[in-house]
Parts: C-alpha cells; structure tokens; sequence
C-alpha cells in the first residue's frame, strides 16, 4: 500500500503542475477564443455527474466487498464502468467539437493548457478502466480473496482521486473560465 500512496503523491504533482500551467497560460488566447467562446457547461455538468456517479457505485462496491458479496461488488463495479465510459464519451465529444470549431491546442497557450490538463485526466480514467476490467476478471476467477481487496482498496483511492482532480478542473477551469 505504501507504494501505491507514493505513485498518488507524484500523480498529485503531475496534475498540480498541470494546473499550475494552466493557471499561467488561461489568459494567452493569441487574438482566438476563450473560455465563454467555447465550454458548454451544461454539457460539463452532465460530464461532471457521470464522473461523481462513478464514486458513489464504487462505494456501493466497496460496501458489498467488506460484506463478501462478489456478485454485488461485480455489478457495481460494471457500473461504475458505465459511468466511466460515459465520462470519457463526452469528453471525446467535447474534444472533437472543439477541434472542429477550430481551437486546436496549437491556437493558444490557454487550449494548449487546457487539452494537456483535460487530456490527462480523461488518460488516467481511461488506465482507471482498463485496470477496473482486469479487476472485474480477477475477482470473477479468484473471488474475494486478500489480493483482490487490496486492488479494489488501490483502485478505489484512484478513482475517487481522479474524481477530486476533476472537481478541480470543473471549478478551475470551466467555471471560473466563463465567468472571466
């Protein structure tokens, strides 16, 4: 566990210099657009949901752990998945919008900023998926057992990680973007 609690604290850096970047370039749109010209907060918010419904069914997985009841933890393990995909299908969706309009993160230091801080974060859910599948087939050939528990504890402490990160993005980078 200690391991795993090292590589957090330096994923911890990673995004807080990510954000630190952001917070330096949010300003440079080099003559383009900006903030207000380009996030639909609705559509974050939906994003926003998903990724905080995600949480909450881990949770329901980590209850149904601690009471050895795989067939639950797998169920809500997949639905927490689900949600997961839907995060990152909304954030491909916005991506790809963006990049159609025109603001590339070539265009300005702020959408450089703002896809490498996005971007990453939506990389990190997507290796939080891929590790959550792996996870669903070790409990479905081992169950329960002690291995298990301790990468459901790991990935658990990752997601709900990554699901602070995102607060952090929603309120940094879109919200106080619009309102600049």
């Amino acid at each position: 566990m200690l391991g795993f609690w090292i590589y957090l604290m330096s994923d911890c850096l990673i995004f807080a210099v990510l954000f630190a970047t952001y917070g330096v370039l949010s300003g440079n749109y080099a003559a383009g657009p900006g903030p207000h010209d380009l996030f639909e907060l609705p559509l974050v918010a939906l994003n926003t949901t998903m990724l905080l419904l995600s949480s909450i069914t881990y949770g329901f997985a980590m209850i149904g752990m601690q009471h050895d009841r795989q067939k639950q933890v797998m169920v809500w393990l997949a639905i927490t998945g689900l949600f997961g995909l839907a995060f990152l299908g909304i954030e491909i969706y916005e991506f790809a919008h963006l990049i159609m309009e025109g603001a590339t993160p070539q265009r300005s230091g702020f959408l450089s900023a703002f896809f490498t801080l996005v971007g990453t974060h939506g990389l990190h859910v997507t290796f939080g998926l891929i590790w959550l599948v792996v996870l669903l087939v070790q409990i479905q050939q081992r169950g329960l057992i002690a291995d298990n528990r301790r990468r459901l504890m790991c990935l658990s402490m990752f997601w709900h990680f990554l699901d602070v990160v995102w607060i952090g993005v929603f309120t940094f980078v879109y919200l106080l973007g619009v309102l600049r």
